[in-house]
């Protein structure tokens, strides 16, 4: 009777624990539902009516267009090669400045409206003082210099030739950043031959070799700003894009704007043994040992941190323009943040923003062909994630090699940019969302994080908001052609650029943003 009875509090106990395990399953899975089709991140909460400003519009005619179009070639024909940090090209940056100086002759002839200073020798950086000097100024950047590009590569057409194809210009620097430089200069000349004077003070910083660091150019111009106690509203430099086709699943074109950047840092792996002839070789040899130290890094990922990071922020905006299951999952990352992490990093490119990447870049030994090497050396570079530090990355390569053999040096490094400000008093992620909203209303915007590094990096210190982004449109395909092969931009693209700057120097013309207010409310 007692084994009775105690089965059958066991089956009772078994039957309350399913039903409820059911019932939670179930609430869960209204919740979510719920969700899917009432979450737009930003929809609820509109900005109010726009400060009043008096805009300049800006209607390219036949020949516009035609000048334009042509000082943006000369600019990619001028090889502004930055090799390594001590090699640049000085001769084409010298070049460069008299094609600036030439082709944007109001720009550098307008001395009382914007003050031009050469930094570094070969950076510019430019003073536009505005009609209240109360209001604290902003910064545009882009960058002249390139990486190398050589045709047997597999470029269509000479990497510096600037040829069209198919409506495109390809050449080094297209996307890569001559399409900002020009574009800036190019709104601001249009500008001025309109007689337009800002209200809010700006600065233009064109540095002259971020491809490897900035060290010359955008961290001296920052010294040059410390010093006149410049404090800056935003920076926006390059970063992300408009991207059309490139997320999976996405229902039409999304711009989105880096609210921060990965951190960096590159560690060196060496391995030091004895010498020896090739014909009696130890158990282990120095490439070995330094070998299986490098498999290890590669078999054994940095752990996955998606949602810990600012990237949850841009699939929860972007979460509505998916289609279902997608916009199921997207809609309810605190559910699904693992699994959605698990699909991600199947792609590298994905991968990139599920956790700290590990790339092996160099590896060098041996002398010899039949001598056993006593010294081999590696080169690892990782991009930190935002939720990681400098130091946890260091302490997590030394664990995972556990080799006392080898010796593992840091050679350069920095932790991951603060997250910059994207909610409704955000003004320059405002200024910069309502302006790519006027130019392409069919697009959602979101805030993203950049992969790659860029000069703004160096502004941390001047500024509380950093943005990274410029209009440019990738399709399928086209993030490759970054430092690879066929870079290219549309000539309708171009001129697209130069019109959202155009735009964008003006919308920076209030006090202040408008108070939010809710869109049902307004209803």
């Amino acid at each position: 009777m007692t084994g009775h009875n105690t089965r059958w509090k066991l089956f009772k106990f078994l039957k309350v624990l399913l039903f409820s395990v059911i019932f939670l399953i179930t609430v869960l899975f209204l919740v979510a539902t719920v969700r899917t089709f009432t979450f737009d991140v930003g929809a609820g909460l509109q900005l109010g009516k726009w400060e009043n400003t008096t805009t300049l519009s800006l209607h390219l005619s036949p020949q516009q267009r035609k000048n334009l179009l042509a000082n943006f070639k000369a600019a990619i024909q001028i090889p502004t090669v930055s090799f390594t940090e001590t090699n640049v090209n000085t001769s084409a940056l010298q070049e460069f400045d008299g094609l600036l100086r030439r082709v944007f002759p109001k720009v550098f002839s307008s001395s009382s409206l914007v003050k031009h200073e050469l930094v570094g020798n070969y950076s510019h950086l430019f003073t536009v003082p505005g009609r209240e000097p109360d209001l604290e100024p902003y910064m545009l950047l882009a960058h002249i210099d390139v990486v190398p590009a050589d045709e047997a590569d597999g470029w269509d057409v000479p990497p510096f030739s600037a040829q069209e194809l198919n409506g495109f210009i390809y050449g080094r620097g297209t996307i890569d950043n001559k399409q900002s430089v020009m574009g800036i200069l190019q709104a601001l000349e249009y500008l001025l031959e309109r007689g337009y004077t800002p209200r809010r003070s700006f600065y233009i910083g064109l540095g002259h070799d971020e491809e490897v660091n900035g060290l010359h150019g955008a961290v001296n111009i920052v010294k040059l700003l410390k010093s006149r106690g410049v404090k800056l509203q935003y920076v926006l430099d390059e970063g992300l894009a408009v991207l059309d086709g490139v997320i999976s699943g996405l229902d039409g074109p999304a711009a989105l704007i880096g609210i921060s950047e990965k951190g960096q840092t590159t560690v060196k792996l060496s391995v030091s043994s004895a010498p020896g002839h090739s014909s009696m070789p130890p158990r282990e040899s120095s490439i070995g040992i330094l070998a299986s130290a490098v498999r290890r890094l590669e078999e054994n990922p940095m752990p996955r941190l998606f949602g810990y990071g600012p990237e949850r922020g841009t699939f929860e905006h972007l979460a509505h323009k998916f289609g279902l299951p997608l916009r199921f999952i997207m809609s309810n990352l605190w559910l699904f943040s693992p699994l959605l992490s698990r699909v991600l990093e199947r792609k590298p490119d994905t991968n990139a923003f599920v956790r700290t990447t590990t790339a092996v870049t160099m590896f060098n030994s041996g002398v010899k062909i039949n001598i056993i090497p006593s010294y081999a050396e590696a080169f690892v570079n990782f991009r930190i994630h935002s939720a990681q530090t400098l130091q946890e990355v260091l302490d997590l390569v030394k664990s995972t090699i556990s080799d006392e053999r080898v010796k593992v040096e840091m050679v350069d490094g920095f932790d991951p940019l603060p997250i910059s400000s994207y909610d409704e008093q955000a003004f320059g992620f405002q200024i910069i969302k309502k302006t790519v909203q006027i130019m392409f209303p069919q697009l959602t915007v979101a805030p993203g994080v950049c992969v790659g590094n860029t000069d703004s990096r160096h502004y941390k210190d001047i500024t509380r908001d950093i943005y990274r982004f410029a209009p440019s449109w990738f399709k399928p395909g086209d993030p490759q052609r970054f430092h690879g092969v066929n870079e290219r931009i549309s000539i309708k693209n171009y001129e697209e650029i130069v019109l959202f700057y155009f735009q964008l120097i003006q919308n920076n013309d209030i006090r202040k943003l408008p108070p939010p207010h809710s869109s049902q409310h307004e209803l």
